[in-house]
Order: C-alpha cells, then structure tokens, then sequence
C-alpha cells in the first residue's frame, strides 16, 4: 500500500483498485453492510502486526511489545488492531487465563493477508490457474466419479460465467480507465481457456452422459471469450488514441513493440515532435540576436524647456467668451418680458431634441458670471404624454436687477 502526505493520482487509483478488491474479499464474510474495513492502511496495520508476532518466537508478544515492534505507526491504531484481531481470534492469548499478558497470532490470517495481496498484484489469474489444475487432477484420478466430474464442470461453468458477464458489461459501458483497473482478467485468458478445455475433455471422455454439462461449460468459455475480445479491443483503441500508457500492462507494450511491423511502430510517433537533428541558427547570429536586444542604460534628460514664458497659446486652444451669444439668445427667449415659464420655451421647440438645445442654453446663461439672468426651479411637476419633452419641473427664467447680479 501507498502512504504519506504526497501521493501521486496513481499511487490513489491503484490504492482505490485494493480497496475495491478487498471489500469484494470480504463482502461474504460481512455480517452487515458498513463493518468491513474501509482503509486500506489497516491492512498494513494488521499486516505489521502478524509480523511482529512472527519475528517474536514461541514465547509470543504482549501488547505494548506489539505496539513498539510496529513503530512508526500511530500507537492508538495498533491498539484498536489488536484488540480487532483478538475478538476474532487472529490473536489470542498463549494461555487461557485471566491475568495472561502474552498472545500469539494464528496462521490463516497472514495466509489471508497474502492470498490477498496477490489477487491485488495479479487479478486472481495465479488462482484460477491453480482451481484449474486441481480441477484436471479431480477429473483424471483412478478413482474419480461421474458426480466429480459433473461437480468439477459445474464449477468452471459458473466461474467463465462470472468472468465473461463482468467483461461483457465493463465492454459495453464503461469507460476506459474502469477497464484498465479489471485489465488483469483480459491477460493470459488463452491459457485459462485451454486448461477448462483439458478439464472439459477428459470428462466427455470418461463419462459421456455429462454431455449437457459439458455443452454449457462450451457456451460459456466461448462467452467468456468473446467478452475479452471485446474488452481488450476497446482498451487498446482507447490506450493507443489517448497516450494512456498506464491502461495497459507492461508486457502489452513490450509485445506490440517486438511484433510490430515498421509502419505501425511508425504510426505510434506521428504526432510526436522531436528536436531538430542541427540548429536553425549559427551561434554568432543569435549571440548578435541577444547582444541587439539588450535595453541600453541611458541617461534621464529633462523635458525641453519653452522659449518664451509669455509665449500666446496655439489659436486652437485659445478660450472663447460666447456672452454676447447667450445674451441674445436669454432675450429672445424672454421677448421683453422679465420672466417665462421654463414649460414655455420647452412647448416652443419642435421636438425634443430643440428642447434640449433650449434647456442647455438656460443652464449656460444661468452660470454666467457676467449675464444678468437666473434659472430657478420649484415643486411642481408637469405631464404631457403627447408634448416634446413628456414631463417638465415647475420652473422660470427671468431677468435679475444689475445690483442682485454684483452682489
């Protein structure tokens, strides 16, 4: 197992990929669902401690000896180990007796925790091959019987059963990297189907009323079959169009590249782009490059100073008092009164846009220094739906006494 604060993604996918395989393990010997283990590091906590009891001799270990001989584990985690292991008899007390302090740990668990360990490396394929050859052994001995062999077809059935509708289904509808994790029951899959073949053979053979157990075992190593096919080609197709090289085994590379042809080894590095065989570039030429492109260091100048301190501004930006233009325009407006109605002079242009141009000649006169007119506003609001300007505030522009305009 992987641990520590830096793993990589696939340190975590190959971890998840044990965990998976564990809980399946286990899933038979649960008494209900959430009370398995769920971390794979207890398995290395149990694993540290079976090692510990066989590093420790026949005199056996006492907790806290287990606890130190698992340094650097956390010391808690060890205890509730223990005590795990101890309820189920994995780890059980060197005498019977109330204030015994040794224990000693039990074989089959660390068989167990190797038994699972290779079905994590390899699938459960070492296995299979091993079920077969014991299964041959059954079938051919002296004293074997028809109910063996019926038992012993059965079996096999049931199990390329289960092999080629999990491959079936992950074929169909899963993605790439689901097959890559079950990518150990598509390897060595031609050996496994030739050994149920021999088991297959050799009880037709010695008792042909099993022809219809035999029939099924066929049905199902041609599925089984097929399914890898099928799994495989997606999984390649898959590994060769993403540069997934993880998706594949190994010894699946090592073979592509010994039995490949030259166009099809060819084909792998087409969109690879490699280094030029030579520069582009001589080193002078990009030693000159690099020497150009340097910021020269260059003294701040001040800004140049003008000629003449009194010197006119360009005739462009010069200002330009329109007073008397708004003087005319305020009178125009008043027509000799000393005062109209803003609502007026609005209702006399043509459309909004004059009414605009009327209300912006009013604030400029307004803010003149010079002109004797103001513009004042009350409360009041007018609505006209159909009018230029649709709504006016209650206003007036009139005409100020010369003394109001000083003051």
């Amino acid at each position: 197992m992987t641990a520590g604060a830096e793993l990589t993604l696939d340190q975590l996918a190959g971890d998840a990929a044990v965990e998976r395989l564990y809980r399946q393990v286990f899933a038979v010997l649960a008494r209900e669902s959430g009370a398995m283990i769920s971390d794979v590091e207890l398995l290395d906590v149990d694993e540290a401690i079976l090692d510990a009891f066989a590093d420790a001799g026949r005199d056996g270990l006492t907790v806290d000896q287990a606890v130190a001989a698992c340094r650097p584990i956390d010391p808690g985690l060890v205890h509730r180990r223990f005590e795990v292991l101890r309820d189920y008899a994995a780890i059980s007390k060197v005498v019977d007796r109330p204030n015994e302090r040794y224990h000693r740990a039990a074989f089959a668990p660390y068989v167990m925790l190797l038994f699972l360990r290779r079905m994590a490396e390899q699938g459960g394929q070492a296995e299979l091959h091993q079920l077969l050859t014991l299964e041959h052994v059954g079938v051919t001995a002296s004293d074997a019987v028809p109910e063996t062999g019926r038992t012993s077809i059965n079996r096999l059935t049931r199990i390329f059963r289960h092999l080629g509708n999990e491959l079936a289904i992950l074929a169909a509808g899963s993605t790439a990297e689901q097959l890559g994790d079950h990518a150990q029951l598509l390897w060595g899959n031609q050996t496994l189907i030739g050994q149920a073949e021999d088991v297959h053979a050799v009880a037709l053979d010695r008792w042909p009323q099993l022809d219809g157990e035999c029939a099924a075992l066929r049905v199902a190593l041609a599925a089984y079959g097929d399914a890898v096919e099928k799994a495989a080609g997606r999984l390649i197709e898959r590994a060769g169009t993403t540069r997934a090289l993880g998706l594949l085994s190994v010894e699946s590379w090592l073979s592509f590249a010994r039995t490949a042809s030259e166009d099809d080894l060819a084909g792998v590095l087409d969109s690879f782009v490699f280094d030029a065989p030579a520069p582009w570039f001589s080193p002078t030429l990009v030693t000159e490059a690099v020497e150009s492109g340097r910021s020269s260091s260059t003294v701040r100048q001040p800004p140049p100073r003008p000629e003449s301190a009194t010197a006119p501004p360009p005739p462009d930006i010069t200002p330009v008092d329109d007073a008397a233009r708004l003087r005319q325009t305020a009178e125009l407006l008043l027509r000799g009164a000393d005062a109209v109605c803003v609502a007026a002079v609005l209702d006399d242009a043509d459309d909004w846009l004059a009414a605009r141009r009327a209300l912006a000649d009013l604030t400029a006169i307004h803010h003149h220094p010079d002109l004797e007119y103001e513009l004042t506003w009350s409360d009041g609001l007018r609505i006209d739906i159909g009018g230029s300007a649709s709504w006016v505030s209650d206003g007036s522009f009139r005409r100020t006494p010369p003394e109001t305009s000083a003051a």
